[in-house]
């Protein structure tokens, strides 16, 4: 409990806990949004990590001056399109073991079926369409590796999701991230970033499923 307390403060508040770290220890900011964006598009086990929020707080604070937006940009994109290829090789070596694990502290079922569900209705484009849901996000190259994607087709759709989604949500955040009207509601803002396209992505699932 205490940990989940805790990430969902991080959450909400990280662009408190991100200008904190940036004073603390400069540029070694750097290395931890990487590891952030790395983990949660590359491990199917920590889908929960922050992604859209943790973007648009990015652009705000490199419009600020407390970042470089150009070289945060490009780690996070590199960031990633690595992730999403290690967690697509991880399902690819897995392959159809995985319809017959349950769901457990370390594996989401459910988002796994919903990811699968969407996956097949709508092809390749669910990679690009899933950076900007989470959960979905996280499963979607996992489930592209179970079904045997082919890897030159994922790379494509990963990397043109990848550009759509950080250069995107980093530069909204760079250009409306600081408007006093989003500073006062950067709250709200970030439960919108969070269940706004997941509810999007679990209509679309049940839809697809009936």
């Amino acid at each position: 409990m205490d940990l989940l307390l805790t990430l969902v403060d991080f959450i909400l508040n990280i662009d408190v806990h991100l200008a904190t770290f940036v004073e603390a220890y400069g540029g070694w900011v750097y290395g931890l949004l990487f590891l952030i964006i790395f983990v949660e598009t590359g491990l199917v086990v920590m889908p929960f990590l922050p992604g859209d929020s943790l973007l648009f707080v990015v652009g705000a604070m490199a419009a600020r001056g407390s970042l470089d937006l150009y070289v945060v940009m490009g780690l996070l994109l590199a960031a990633a399109i690595a992730g999403d290829q290690l967690n697509y090789t991880i399902g690819r070596h897995i392959g159809p073991k995985v319809f017959q694990w349950e769901k457990s502290r370390w594996f989401n079922r459910n988002a796994f079926d919903k990811a699968h569900t969407f996956y097949e209705r709508f092809g390749g484009i669910t990679i690009v369409l899933a950076r900007f849901m989470p959960f979905a996000r996280t499963f979607a190259p996992f489930v592209a590796g179970v079904a045997h994607m082919d890897r030159r087709v994922f790379t494509l759709f990963n990397v043109l999701g990848a550009v759509l989604w950080v250069v995107g949500v980093t530069l909204a955040g760079y250009w409306f991230g600081n408007l006093p009207w989003v500073k006062a509601n950067l709250e709200f803002i970030i439960w919108g970033l969070i269940l706004i396209p997941g509810l999007i992505a679990i209509a679309g699932a049940l839809k697809a499923r009936h």
